[in-house]
């Protein structure tokens, strides 16, 4: 079937073949490529569509945003057009997140505008908690930390979502990560809440956010960065009782919603739910790096305590914290909660109000990195050379450069590599089913060494951000998953080492050793890959956005749906047998 986009037609239902709309006469084809086959959700301002590309292979799948312009006024289409581009802009730079939707275009037709994004195939956190019931302290632990992680990629960027909820935030099907969907008009502070106002009616304007979810301040048209940590706190109460937060009772002298008493948690959770849940902005989390902050202190504390009560909960503020500068976003790899059964196709989001529903941008700046998988379970990419390869083990490894020696935990009998070129970083003992990272916080007698790599990767973390492993032998084991976000490689050995979907993001590079590294998923963007030997390696489907390519080696390599300009391209060395992102062989690309 193709849908008629026409918002007046009467029958918008067509057959596969017919390029008008047999009831009004509209063309089918949007832009002369793409078929609407599926009305996902419409409202006042707009529709989502699902629609095909026909001008690619296999006629991928797309969604469709129309936004419709009701107003004759030039002037008023006139701001609607700045309005579309400034979104587009904006989509653009957040879409190069792996867990944000791409945008993959943007047009204007007969007056309405369009913007085509990638298409996320799963469920809704409203439809998982509607069909697997609540969440359990431990899933909302980690809720937190993986959408915290990219609040912070959202506000060092300086854009405000301004509609957190269930029905934004889709798990992805095909692993389980959260992605966050719907991003409706974008405006800047002057015109923050303001669309399409006529001048004769200045008093037009639009409160964007969903009752329950967004706080005062927002319903008040005054957003803050502080307005998406409230929203998803109320998120988390929606995860945990399948109610929406404006069916709970609230404070009559503060406006504070009153659901401690309703919902089972530890003192900690609690604590931090109540100074993200607080009416007044002065009380409130002002950045989603403090919350990550406190959300980290809770669970080592879990680790070390004894019993329950001798954990020390995070007391609400008693006066109006002290601000803090945004950094930039360092990502908190976390374990996704199970996924539900047999996900279909369901709606990126069945609303598309567009003058809620929205994005604020604020200018430019990083890409971080996903979160990663459950410790302990490599992946062998179905697209990798590599897939069948058996990677050595850290402990193989260790016998290999240390011999037979046996040693207690300490190690102290077993000397570093390279010692002079290795940070250090402390380590935190991981409590169950959560990762252990190294903080940037040093001490003398904790660095990342090979050998304290080596014993903590076997020991399922996954979290070394940061380290310093330049000039280390690390060639041919297996580091799938591994977070090395803002580490110096340099002329680090990685020849023939499985880095399936590692975090290498932000990191120096140059010069290292990749040589038939199988790096299939791996979190490239920003990084310094100036002179890296990368003959050989397999990058499907790798994230390499604004990553330093100069001088790179890419012989042979496999680029197949890697994230990478031709700009970029054009300062590494290729040949015949380098393979393009879109999957030809070098000559022919």
């Amino acid at each position: 079937m193709t849908y008629c986009v026409n918002p007046d037609c009467p029958v918008p239902e067509n057959s596969d073949s017919a390029e008008v709309c047999a009831a009004c006469g509209s063309p089918l084809l949007l832009n002369q490529r793409y078929q609407p086959i599926r009305v996902l959700g419409q409202g006042g301002f707009g529709a989502t569509f699902i629609a095909r590309n026909m001008s690619l292979p296999g006629t991928p799948v797309c969604a469709v945003k129309q936004l419709r312009i009701a107003s004759a006024n030039p002037q008023a289409i006139d701001r609607a057009r700045q309005l579309f581009e400034r979104e587009a802009t904006t989509l653009g730079k957040i879409g190069n997140h792996p867990q944000v939707p791409s945008l993959l275009d943007y047009f204007e037709d007969e007056r309405q505008f369009y913007l085509v994004q990638e298409y996320v195939k799963g469920w809704t956190l409203k439809q998982e908690v509607k069909r697997s019931g609540p969440f359990d302290e431990a899933k909302i632990r980690a809720f937190l930390l993986e959408t915290l992680t990219l609040l912070k990629y959202f506000q060092y960027q300086e854009v405000i979502h301004r509609d957190i909820k269930p029905a934004n935030i889709i798990r992805r099907s095909i692993d389980g990560h959260l992605v966050f969907i719907d991003f409706g008009a974008v405006k800047d502070e002057v015109s923050q809440t303001m669309l399409l106002s006529d001048e004769n009616n200045p008093n037009t304007a639009f409160a964007i956010g969903t009752p329950g979810f967004a706080p005062p301040e927002q319903l008040g048209m005054h957003p803050t960065y502080a307005s998406d940590i409230y929203a998803l706190g109320a998120t988390c109460l929606f995860l945990m009782t399948g109610q929406s937060p404006k069916r709970f009772a609230r404070d009559p002298r503060t406006g504070a919603i009153n659901w401690r008493e309703l919902i089972p948690v530890s003192d900690g959770l609690a604590a931090i739910l109540e100074k993200m849940l607080q009416p007044q902005t002065t009380l409130r989390y002002s950045a989603a790096a403090l919350v990550i902050n406190d959300l980290q202190r809770l669970n080592a504390q879990a680790t070390i305590a004894t019993s329950p009560s001798t954990q020390q909960p995070i007391q609400p503020p008693t006066q109006p914290p002290t601000q803090q500068p945004i950094q930039p976003p360092i990502p908190e790899p976390i374990a996704p909660p199970p996924m539900p059964p047999a996900a279909i196709d369901p709606s990126l989001n069945p609303d598309f109000p567009y003058p809620g529903n929205s994005f604020t941008e604020l200018p430019p700046s990083t890409e971080p990195t996903p979160a990663a998988r459950s410790p302990r379970q490599p992946v062998r990419s179905p697209h990798s050379s590599n897939s069948t390869k058996k990677w050595k083990s850290l402990e193989q490894l260790h016998a290999e450069q240390n011999g037979d020696r046996s040693t207690d935990d300490s190690g102290d009998d077993m000397p570093p590599l390279d010692a002079s070129n290795l940070t250090a970083a402390r380590f935190h003992a991981p409590s169950s089913g959560s990762r252990t990272s190294f903080s940037s916080k040093t001490s003398d007698d904790e660095r990342v060494t090979v050998r304290s790599l080596c014993r903590a990767y076997s020991q399922g973390h996954r979290d070394f951000a940061n380290c310093n492993l330049s000039g280390a032998d690390l060639h041919g084991i297996d580091l799938s998953e591994i977070n090395f976000n803002e580490s110096k490689l340099i002329r680090t050995n990685l020849s023939s080492t499985n880095l399936h979907r590692a975090d290498l993001s932000q990191s120096g590079l140059s010069q290292a050793n990749f040589r038939d590294a199988n790096l299939t998923g791996a979190f490239l963007s920003y990084a310094n890959l100036a002179g890296a030997d990368l003959r050989g390696a397999n990058l499907s489907s790798a994230h390499l956005s604004y990553a330093n390519l100069n001088g790179a080696n890419l012989s042979g390599a496999n680029l197949t749906g890697a994230r990478v300009t031709p700009e970029q391209l054009s300062q590494a060395k290729t040949n015949w047998r380098t393979i393009m992102p879109n999957g030809k062989r070098g000559l022919f690309s």
